[in-house]
């Protein structure tokens, strides 16, 4: 197993300084007072050829942590005239625009470093990702930059192509920037490349891994130099007394009963545009940053126009992005709205205040939009959270207590995804004959593929093969392996080309078109996420009317309009971030600790100090809290970490049950749909699901939940959902993300491009071959596995079971008349599309009287 040391003592300014050379020594003591703690740590090790991580905030001077070593060493190459005609370091971002950022900001410091020695130390800084044109390329094959500047997928093809793959057979130093933003399949994808970097070097390349604030330390350190018993890596987490100001406002004193909220909320949006120089605003999804644009401007005409406030965000065209990118840096734009497209540290230039509307779901995501602000390191970075309802309120007070404390919720990478095994092993076997044994055990190198078994390998081999007899359906044999020699290889002369214009794992979506079933009238269009995420019988709001899930036919969805159900599903539900799993339990924590509080009939200005003391609030937040949590525990009982209750009432002739399960949406979604097939299997029919961060209902006639709860198990849980997703739009989706990945479907052949809906026909047909031939197929199980572990989380889901078959969580099953006070949140939720948001205060305000109204009864 990899060896871990964490570096607990920074080295000296001495130590620093006797292990670079005199004219970077003289370059920092020009430019800066001080070395900065991430310096402190990463010079001497990387100087030392020794494989490090850095976690480190935003803005600490990560990234002339990690090269200035380099660049020290580079020109002590330079002046004893050893500097060759090669690659020396690879630096790998997961953005293009973070790569271009890097080759300008690593290029003043060497301009300066020359200017003050007065002699050029010819260090080559070469920029190659999917945009570098073709004359660049060649004049790099000819000269290569001394550092490669690349992203995940320009460093696989370079490592595919036939000549300048000899120039990084020297390469001895590899940064991996932006770690936590690989907690996805690029990440996966990567780490088999860097593998292969590792197999063609003849030098190993020290690999420097930099990252935001991330946990667990200790599996990203592995991430980054693979699992090996020879391997050594060392940690430098570096915590700064970098101050920060958060606060959580409510553009009203009473979210319950104020008329004018969305109306205020951007009055107080506009006033804090106005105290500060640049605002960051980050919504959750691209509709609302658009509208909190376009709003903003109606509502303040003389303050907001086109010169001084844009949006940014990811269905924005690449020069515009860019163009609001360097305005921001230049500092002619006042506020810049954005979904989740400025979260990485791209350089936007100086923002003094970041909003974030709405929660941001996790601690770890909250701290990387904070640090936008107060960039540099002894800036302080500022923020404002805006709530607009009482379960916002308590998460981003929840979340702000994260990250004061610093709290960071764990990422994990997807492990051993087959899709990506195909397309790695077809570069592999391009590249070279490869032995069978030689190929599985640099795969198993990949901390991502570690566990790999040696069944999953040889299936694939037998994909990519062509063992599966899909030749009918036009997939044809991507290798020769022969079981005599054990040895695999390419096939066909056009291998090279066909990996390196259908590489990468982002998948391509386009948009659904909604047609009347039997008349074919068009209806409009959806995000293919949003269909994604959509049941069949689920009811969702188009152009202000109702619809229903009736079927799909490749990029068509053929739905009802005669529809008397409430919509189950909010257009935004495709792009909305889930509650991380970490952030949940702290919120069911500190439920559970107020209910112990009223439980104990403590006076109300106890529990208020306990409130501000414990979130760090103002007496309003802490009053509107206690009255939430009052009305609660006198309406029905609070659910929290150790209880989770059931709600059972009936509306309009159905019966409802609604769990109380605050895992995320994630976990939500496996239960759910677990429960929902165990009684759609015991006889139940047409069941009607909604799910959110803080639980899901489930609504039908016949809802048999003592016996759906006795089958539903741990050991159980993956069968019923392996059974739930078989014939949904969600596998079919993912299953040709799948497809494309693994180069089954080739989205660019002899120079055609193939549409995402010629992609999902195809798709659609393959998916019903490979189930003829075996349900077992490799890249089948792969989509299925993305749905339950990526689109899911099965893994907390089995975890809670686990506790509830513990008695660690009790079950309490409560009837009422109304939904509680903690469900109105997960009912509104599919209305948010059909009522105006004075409509839905108005119906929060009616029900919140009647649970008054219920309580005092019931005393």
């Amino acid at each position: 197993m990899t060896e871990i040391q964490v570096i607990n003592e920074p080295n000296t300014k001495e130590q620093i300084f006797s292990n670079l050379n005199p004219i970077v020594s003289n370059w920092f003591k020009l430019k800066f007072k001080e070395f900065v703690e991430s310096q402190k740590y990463c010079l001497v090790p990387i100087k030392n050829r020794e494989n490090i991580l850095l976690s480190s905030p935003t803005g600490s001077g990560k990234t002339l942590s990690a090269f200035a070593s380099i660049l020290s060493y580079l020109i002590d190459l330079h002046e004893k005239g050893n500097l060759e005609n090669r690659t020396y370091a690879v630096y790998c971002s997961p953005l293009k625009a973070l790569s271009r950022d890097i080759e300008v900001n690593l290029k003043k410091p060497l301009e300066e470093m020359e200017k003050m020695v007065n002699k050029k130390f010819g260090i080559r800084i070469g920029l190659r990702t999917g945009d570098t044109t073709t004359l660049e390329r060649t004049k790099m094959l000819k000269n290569p930059p001394h550092i490669l500047i690349t992203t995940p997928e320009s460093l696989a093809i370079i490592l595919t192509s036939k000549n300048f793959v000899e120039h990084l057979r020297k390469t001895e130093f590899c940064i991996v920037d932006e770690i936590h933003s690989l907690d996805n399949k690029r990440g996966t994808y990567l780490s088999l490349t860097l593998e292969r970097l590792n197999e063609i070097s003849t030098i190993w390349p020290v690999k420097i891994g930099l990252s935001a604030t991330i946990e667990p330390m200790e599996e990203v350190a592995k991430f980054l130099v693979g699992v090996s018993p020879e391997r050594k890596v060392k940690i430098a987490k570096v915590i700064l007394d970098k101050k920060i100001d958060v606060e959580v406002l409510s553009p009203v004193d009473n979210i319950m009963e104020d008329q004018d909220l969305h109306l205020k909320m951007y009055d107080l949006i506009s006033d804090l545009i106005q105290e500060h120089k640049t605002t960051l605003i980050f919504t959750n999804t691209r509709s609302a940053t658009e509208r909190v644009v376009n709003f903003l401007k109606d509502r303040f005409p003389t303050e907001y126009g086109d010169d001084n406030i844009a949006a940014h965000h990811s269905s924005l065209s690449k020069n515009h992005r860019f163009d609001i990118e360097e305005r921001l840096r230049q500092g002619k734009l006042k506020v810049v709205v954005c979904s989740t497209s400025l979260e990485l540290g791209i350089d936007i230039g100086f923002i003094d205040l970041v909003i974030m509307l709405g929660s941001p779901k996790s601690s770890s995501r909250a701290l990387q939009r904070l640090g936008r602000a107060g960039h540099r390191l002894r800036e302080i970075s500022k923020g404002r959270f805006i709530v607009l309802d009482r379960d916002d309120l308590i998460e981003c007070c929840i979340i702000k207590k994260e990250m004061i404390e610093k709290k960071i919720n764990k990422i994990r990478f997807p492990k051993n995804c087959l899709d990506v095994l195909s397309q790695q092993i077809y570069g592999m076997a391009i590249y070279k004959i490869w032995k069978e044994k030689e190929i599985l055990d640099l795969i198993k190198r990949s901390y991502c593929y570690a566990d790999l078994t040696r069944k999953d390998f040889l299936d694939t081999i037998s994909y990519l093969s062509g063992e599966y007899a899909l030749e009918k359906n036009n997939v044809y044999a991507k290798i020769w392996y022969d079981p005599e020699t054990k040895e695999i290889g390419k096939r066909g002369k056009l291998a090279r080309v066909i990996y390196m214009t259908n590489i990468g794992t982002i998948p391509e979506e386009s948009f659904i078109t909604v047609k009347i079933a039997g008349t074919n009238e068009v209806v409009g269009l959806i995000d293919e996420g949003f269909l994604s995420r959509m049941r069949k019988l689920d009811v969702f709001v188009l152009g202000g009317k109702k619809y229903q899930h009736k079927y799909t036919r490749g990029m068509n969805l053929y739905v009802s309009s005669e529809v008397r159900r409430n919509p189950t599903i909010p257009s935004w539900f495709s792009e909305m971030l889930p509650l991380s799993f970490d952030s949940a339990l702290e919120i069911s924590k500190f439920r559970y600790l107020i209910r112990k509080e009223l439980e104990s009939k403590r006076p109300k200005k106890k529990i208020l100090e306990f409130i501000k003391n414990y979130l760090k609030v103002p007496e309003k937040t802490a009053e509107a809290i206690y009255n939430y949590f009052l009305e609660q525990h006198s309406f029905l009982e609070i659910p929290h970490e150790k209880l989770i209750v059931i709600e059972k009432f009936s509306d309009l002739g159905k019966k409802y049950l609604l769990f109380h399960t605050l895992y995320g949406r994630r976990v939500n979604d496996a239960l759910s749909r677990a429960i929902g097939y165990i009684i759609g299997a015991l006889g139940g029919r047409d069941i009607e699901i909604g799910i959110s961060d803080n639980g899901f209902y489930l609504a039908g006639e016949r809802m048999m939940l003592k016996r759906t709860l006795e089958e539903l198990k741990e050991k159980n849980l993956e069968k019923f959902l392996k059974e739930a997703i078989d014939r949904t739009d969600v596998l079919a989706r993912r299953f040709r993300h799948c497809a494309a990945r693994s180069l089954m479907i080739l989205k660019n052949y002899k120079g055609k491009n193939k549409s995402v809906g010629k992609q999902q026909m195809k798709s659609h047909f393959l998916l019903s071959a490979v189930k003829k031939i075996t349900n077992e197929f490799p890249i089948l199980r792969e989509a299925r596995r993305e749905v339950l572990e990526d689109v899911m989380d099965i893994k907390n889901a089995k975890l809670v079971l686990s506790w509830i078959e513990k008695k660690k969580v009790k079950i309490k099953i409560l009837e009422t008349d109304i939904p509680s006070p903690f469900s109105l949140g997960l009912i509104l939720q599919g209305h948010t599309d059909l009522i105006r948001i004075e409509d839905k205060q108005e119906f929060l305000k009616r029900m919140h009287e009647l649970h008054i109204k219920k309580i005092i009864e019931n005393k």
